[in-house]
């Protein structure tokens, strides 16, 4: 099986939908999972994410269906020297600037992490994922997906969001979830593409193919937009 996870498009956050730059992005991105072929089509509950998602379910004749679970993470870091903000936005300077790296234990120690809803909401996601998982054909056993559905060939594609994007994809790979926040970016309508690598009849294991690609932007002639990224993006 092949998991893309898509951020939705440039956002316009006070009307919970798209930019007019956010619908251009939506038409190019949905030629390209033309090309690609899907099977199925959910969508996080949020406006800027059905609003993405529309042009690519009408262009291929899909339905959607709905996932709550999948909608942005309401996780606010409300005092820091460096404003208020996401959880994903705290500086890797800070994460990666102590004497050990953060493990998947360590990674809520951090004093701003410390006492506040992140190391639950993480916990709820892995929760949700792991039954969403399920329906399509993988059985979360530890670190590894047991599979139910053998040569599962099928294509899905989930739009979202950055923040809960970048968190669901430590918990598939099983990287600590702040060092994902603090290391990696997704653009907006980016596709990172998961492969469900069946080495065996009996396991699988989620491996990035292509992360945060945005190949169809440079396609259509349309720029990446800094969405996410604090500063000296250029």
């Amino acid at each position: 099986m092949r998991l893309y996870i898509i951020r939705h498009a440039d956002p316009d956050y006070p009307n919970h939908t798209i930019t007019e730059a956010g619908h251009l992005e939506a038409q190019a991105l949905s030629k390209r999972m033309a090309v690609h072929g899907l099977d199925r089509i959910y969508a996080s509950p949020m406006g800027r994410a059905l609003d993405t998602m529309r042009y690519t379910s009408e262009l291929l004749s899909l339905p959607h269906e709905v996932e709550e679970w999948t909608q942005e993470l309401s996780l606010k870091l409300e005092e820091t020297p460096y404003g208020r903000l996401s959880h994903w936005d705290l500086p890797g300077e800070v994460i990666r600037g102590q004497d050990v790296f953060p493990t998947h234990e360590t990674w809520k120690e951090l004093d701003y992490y410390a006492g506040t809803e992140g190391p639950s909401t993480f916990e709820k996601l892995k929760a949700a994922s792991d039954e969403f998982l399920k329906r399509q054909g993988f059985e979360r056993v530890g670190g590894r997906y047991r599979i139910l559905r053998p040569q599962n060939k099928d294509r899905i594609a989930v739009f979202c969001h950055g923040g809960f994007g970048l968190t669901w994809l430590a918990h598939l790979l099983e990287i600590p979830v702040s060092l994902v926040w603090s290391g990696f970016w997704m653009p907006p309508s980016s596709v990172t593409t998961i492969l469900f690598d069946e080495r065996s009849e009996e396991w699988a294991v989620p491996r990035c193919i292509g992360f945060g690609d945005v190949s169809h932007l440079y396609e259509a002639g349309l720029p990446v937009r800094p969405r996410g990224v604090i500063t000296n993006f250029d």
